[in-house]
């Protein structure tokens, strides 16, 4: 049960503290906090986790991993246990929207793959855990980052479907379909066969 009634004000607020929880760019606080350059002046300059990968730390890149998914895991399960289930979703959408087009970097954010993780694991765990497993094993056997999300993003409405997720469904089209918008510059490439590889510079 929601501690909170839900209101139309309470929603918007809601909406409004995890865009701006989901607008931090973990990827650059990281890598500046570690003397690791400026993320933006290398590789795609992308502030996520494959980029960072790209200035050789591995320990970056994992820290911003945690951070980018506990975003929005954070923002689904506080919205969650204050204000239930619909606030949960909203939440969720939300903190996606501010890592993509956080308001700090001039709307100019990552793609949403850790994020989208991360507030699917809190939505629905074992939704989550199918996902993030997809994303394994794609990006083990391939070694192409891009496509490992592309496939794991794409998967979620199914593994929703078969767990019978049906309220969630909307939202995990809505979110698919952003990512992959975001990802048009890496499907290009993967057209092209000029994608590179986990850990190539």
């Amino acid at each position: 049960m929601p501690i909170i009634e839900t209101s139309q004000s309470m929603l918007i607020l809601v909406g409004l503290l995890s865009y701006l929880l989901g607008s931090v760019p973990f990827g650059l606080v990281v890598t500046r906090m570690m003397n690791l350059g400026n993320l933006r002046d290398i590789g795609s300059g992308n502030i996520g986790t494959t980029n960072v990968l790209r200035t050789g730390s591995k320990k970056a890149a994992a820290l911003t991993l945690l951070l980018d998914a506990g975003k929005g895991a954070v923002a689904v399960l506080i919205a969650r246990a204050v204000f239930g289930e619909d606030a949960a979703q909203l939440a969720g959408l939300c903190a996606f929207l501010g890592h993509l087009f956080p308001i700090w970097l001039k709307f100019k954010g990552g793609k949403g793959v850790a994020t989208f993780l991360g507030l699917m694991l809190a939505l629905n765990f074992w939704v989550g855990l199918l996902c993030c497993a997809t994303w394994l094993i794609i990006a083990g056997g391939l070694r192409i980052s891009s496509m490992a999300a592309l496939i794991s993003v794409a998967s979620a409405p199914l593994w929703m479907f078969m767990r019978l997720e049906g309220q969630m469904l909307m939202l995990g089209l809505i979110l698919t379909i952003l990512v992959y918008i975001k990802h048009a510059p890496n499907i290009r490439r993967l057209k092209n066969g000029t994608e590179p590889k986990i850990g190539e510079k």
